[in-house]
């Protein structure tokens, strides 16, 4: 299994723009990294009209597209039990670390991204998983190692060190 860790933090506060910004640093140091992402609604990355979208609108329990330059298999779930991280990481090619954005209310260990502005609770006092906050301001974390939210080689220095160097 690869190195599994995320981020957590309230809608708004810059997930995945740390996420986009981390990705290069890290594949720059020769680690070969995946995300999952865990959406809360009811999303679709297919376009109506198109043979995928027929394809899954009569029924198909599984569709996969493939081209030259990507592929991907959509599995509808229909009346099925939405599948566990653990089952998710499962499905993964194998890979160095997988970053998951979402699953906060699962135990892995993750780093809260909290910004004051978004006017919303910090996670970490209730989240023992929790184990650094990046942030846009200098604030108490107990002991928690506080990271600057707009400094992403030092946030994927400390990725690396955590979760890489065993």
């Amino acid at each position: 299994m690869p190195k599994v860790f995320g981020f957590a933090g309230f809608s708004g506060v810059g997930k995945t723009t740390l996420i986009e910004k981390l990705l290069p640093i890290l594949i720059g140091k020769g680690i070969r990294v995946s995300v999952i992402k865990h959406a809360h609604h009811d999303f679709d990355i297919d376009i109506p009209g198109k043979d995928s979208y027929r394809h899954r609108a009569a029924g198909a329990h599984e569709v996969l597209i493939t081209a030259n330059k990507r592929w991907v298999l959509m599995h509808e779930l229909r009346n099925e039990v939405e599948p566990t991280l653990e089952e998710q990481l499962g499905r993964l090619s194998p890979c160095d670390l997988v970053i998951v954005e979402g699953f906060k209310r699962v135990e892995f260990p993750k780093i809260e991204i909290w910004r004051e502005a978004n006017g919303k609770p910090m996670l970490y006092p209730q989240d023992p998983n929790i184990v650094a906050v990046a942030c846009d301001a200098e604030i108490d974390c107990k002991g928690l190692p506080l990271l600057p939210l707009n400094h992403p080689v030092t946030i994927a220095e400390f990725i690396v060190k955590r979760f890489l160097n065993d």
